[in-house]
């Protein structure tokens, strides 16, 4: 541990108050109340993610430093609990199979926040997979970053074929 550390890690659940990807931190609102604890980014692509959405549940190891509380493990990350979102009429058809497919080995072509949505590619496919900003919160992430590697499920939509779940294949590997 480093010097600047005052006591041993503990663990701890709480909401992730916001995370933005781009700045490489974010910020977790525990349980028990206390003061904001500093999500890194680094501390996060340690468990395989490199974004999360705001509100999802975590449990994560943290220190008091001198500079404050700080995650220094994710433990666990779980979607944050959502209502009906416009545009996603779609998934509320879905079979179940595309609840309960397989995941497919994936890599994100590109992903654009601002509009909402993005495309990937299944490996060993040319077929595009749409995937919805809506569908990444409902999967506990916020964004995804062009040539990340990802698993998905996916369904049949109207447009085309469409991500139902997407995790990152660092998680993919670890639940299997």
């Amino acid at each position: 541990m480093d010097e600047n550390t005052l006591n041993e890690a503990s663990a701890l659940t709480g909401l992730v108050k916001w995370f933005d990807p781009s700045k490489g931190f974010g910020f977790v609102v525990a349980d028990t109340g206390g003061p904001d604890i500093l999500l890194h980014a680094n501390v996060l692509r340690n468990f395989g993610q490199s974004s999360i959405a705001d509100g999802a549940r975590i449990e994560i190891l943290v220190n008091s430093t001198e500079r404050g509380v700080q995650a220094v493990e994710v433990l666990s990350i779980e979607p944050p609990v959502t209502e009906h979102s416009a545009g996603l009429e779609e998934l509320d058809h879905a079979p179940d199979g595309a609840v309960s497919g397989p995941l497919l080995a994936a890599r994100v072509k590109w992903f654009d926040k601002g509009k909402g949505f993005g495309f990937a590619n299944i490996f060993g496919s040319d077929d595009d997979v749409f995937v919805h900003v809506e569908v990444l919160r409902r999967s506990g992430l916020a964004d995804l970053q062009p040539g990340e590697a990802v698993a998905l499920r996916v369904t049949d939509g109207q447009r085309g074929i469409m991500a139902t779940e997407v995790t990152s294949w660092d998680v993919a590997v670890k639940k299997d």
